[in-house]
């Protein structure tokens, strides 16, 4: 399995996981790794990031501390593909 396909396999386990163990109230928030599978050929190889990536990032924007401190999550935002993607779509690099 290529690395973009184990992410979006891996993003979707995670989102279902979180949806389930969220209480109700905390599913109208936004935050929702799921979002950027756009972003998953940029962040796990070398493609540049789609308008689509870059769109869904700046949504997902206020959820990365979050994304950052799950550990399963944190391998992908804190990567260096993962900055320079944040970097290329103007997405401030969160400080957590």
């Amino acid at each position: 399995m290529k690395p973009a396909q184990l992410l979006l396999a891996f993003l979707a386990v995670w989102a279902v996981v979180v949806l389930m163990v969220a209480p109700a109230g905390a599913q109208a928030a936004t935050c929702n790794a799921m979002q950027l599978t756009p972003c998953a050929g940029a962040i796990v190889g070398n493609a540049a990031p789609s308008a689509a990536c870059c769109s869904r990032l700046k949504a997902q924007q206020p959820c990365m501390c979050q994304y950052a401190r799950d550990p399963n999550l944190k391998q992908y935002v804190d990567s260096a593909n993962g900055k320079k993607v944040m970097a290329a779509c103007k997405v401030p690099i969160p400080s957590c």
